[in-house]
């Protein structure tokens, strides 16, 4: 453990992730681990990237359906096209509040954000859902009274299944009708069991465990909620933009975009 608080002895889920998509806010044992995770699944680095157009599609369809607040919990580390980005390049003054458990995404966040008064950084966690929804930062932003679209983006499948309910419960109550879900999840489907169990192998050795799952057991996370079309899908296949070229599809992830009834 650093002075800072930062656990750097044990790889972490946002600075693998930063470490997939190019970034070097990481440390040598989250770099070991993305190591060992491309050996059972060398299309990891393509399938981070997926997921990151699939938030930036998210959010614009969630602004075109009138969202103006979002809470995207297990942010990560600021890249290139975070929900902010999106959200106020199309409605200027949509408040987002960023959710991560690592103390590195706060300090690089809150530096990044610093003049912007819409946006802010807290330092929590998805399994409590409850300390999340009532934070002051999260409250001085967001208005619960109002639709808000919360995104869990390869969030879920580090939720065990006897925490889904409870968590996925607390959160969903918080909303009113006409809030928006998105979340995306690594499945099982059409892939080999050694390859599933190489990469769980790998996160078991981190703080946060992953659960590969099929799409009949990731639909259960929109309990609640009315999928929007197509459903729950590969990313690739969510509403792709024309405008873009064809993703690689790596068929590793699942995403959906719910609204709650």
């Amino acid at each position: 453990m650093s002075d800072t608080g930062l656990d750097t002895t044990r790889p972490h889920v946002a600075r693998m992730y930063d470490y997939y998509l190019g970034g070097k806010d990481n440390f040598e044992v989250d770099r070991a681990a993305v190591v060992a995770v491309e050996a059972a699944m060398p299309e990891v680095r393509q399938l981070a990237f997926e997921n990151r157009a699939f938030l930036r599609r998210a959010v614009a369809y969630m602004t075109a359906a009138g969202i103006r607040q979002f809470i995207d919990i297990g942010a990560g580390l600021p890249t290139a096209g975070n929900t902010h980005e999106v959200a106020q390049a199309l409605t200027p003054g949509a408040r987002v509040v960023y959710v991560d458990n690592d103390p590195i995404v706060l300090s690089h966040g809150r530096a990044l954000l610093a003049t912007n008064v819409d946006t802010t950084v807290v330092t929590a966690d998805l399994r409590d859902p409850a300390d999340v929804i009532g934070r002051d930062e999260v409250r001085k932003l967001i208005d619960f009274d109002q639709p808000v679209g919360v995104l869990l983006i390869a969030m879920t499948h580090f939720l065990r299944d006897d925490e889904r309910d409870e968590v996925m419960g607390e959160l969903r109550k918080s909303l009113v009708p006409g809030s928006h879900l998105a979340t995306t999840h690594v499945t099982r489907d059409r892939h080999s069991a050694e390859a599933v169990e190489g990469v769980e192998a790998v996160y078991r050795k981190t703080p946060t465990p992953i659960f590969f799952r099929t799409h009949d057991e990731i639909a259960r996370f929109f309990d609640g909620f009315d999928l929007v079309e197509p459903g729950l899908v590969t990313v690739d296949e969510w509403r792709p933009d024309p405008a873009d070229p064809a993703p690689e599809a790596t068929r590793w992830l699942y995403g959906g975009v719910g609204r709650r009834l």
